[in-house]
């Protein structure tokens, strides 16, 4: 920080490295969860992602009540429990956008600001995101958030702004800079995240998928999600 002025500063931050090649269709990242390494009450992988999203930037707003502020807080992971009614197993695994082939989030949204890139990620342009949540109703894993308020500090790498919905990008902002990992990957002490591209057949991913039966959540909406699940 350089002082210009009394009172004045400037400030260095870091600038993010563009991107030297478009994206296309020859890679589609995705993910394998294996729910037997999910250890109930973990939230690694919650923490870690709303770190790297600068998600735990986010106060409460002055007067809103605990209850409202985790009604409202965004979240681009939560973590659920599925019961197997026929045997009464419990299994709790991570939720985030599922990255869908065909997105009813994309669909639904009048000013294109749900859109899906080449490589298979769904996103959001906060420039033209109006905030009518159509995607939010649309989307079945309920993966999506909407930003309530104000928003005074935010990394540079994901910018965001109030009335604006967002949702999980993979790390997309790393995936441009060609690293190959999530930060819920890294943060996952049990080993439990897979993450990689689905188009490479020798890629960690695509060779776990291969090796361990695996499941969509709703596969009935035939909508081919990038996040795929092992033991429910």
């Amino acid at each position: 920080m350089t002082a210009v002025a009394p009172g004045v500063f400037l400030q260095s931050v870091a600038k993010a490295t563009p991107r030297d090649t478009p994206v296309t269709d020859d890679v589609r990242y995705g993910m394998l969860i294996d729910t037997t390494k999910c250890a109930d009450g973990c939230s690694d992988c919650v923490a870690a992602c709303e770190k790297e999203n600068g998600l735990d930037l986010l106060e409460k707003p002055q007067g809103a009540s605990d209850e409202l502020w985790d009604m409202q807080r965004p979240r681009w992971i939560r973590t659920v429990k599925l019961k197997n009614n026929l045997t009464g197993r419990i299994t709790s695994l991570p939720m985030m956008c599922q990255h869908c082939e065909h997105p009813p989030c994309v669909d639904v949204c009048p000013t294109g600001a749900s859109f899906q890139r080449a490589d298979g990620l769904a996103l959001v342009d906060r420039h033209t995101c109006i905030g009518c949540r159509y995607c939010m109703m649309a989307c079945p894993y309920n993966a999506r958030s909407f930003i309530h308020e104000n928003v005074q500090i935010k990394p540079t790498a994901v910018p965001r702004g109030k009335g604006c919905v967002e949702s999980c990008t993979f790390c997309v902002h790393r995936l441009d800079r060609g690293d190959m990992t999530t930060a819920c990957q890294d943060a996952c002490s049990h080993d439990a995240i897979v993450f990689g591209d689905l188009k490479d057949p020798n890629s960690a991913v695509s060779q776990a998928m291969a090796k361990h039966t695996n499941v969509e959540i709703r596969a009935d909406l035939k909508l081919n999600t990038a996040v795929r699940y092992t033991d429910i």
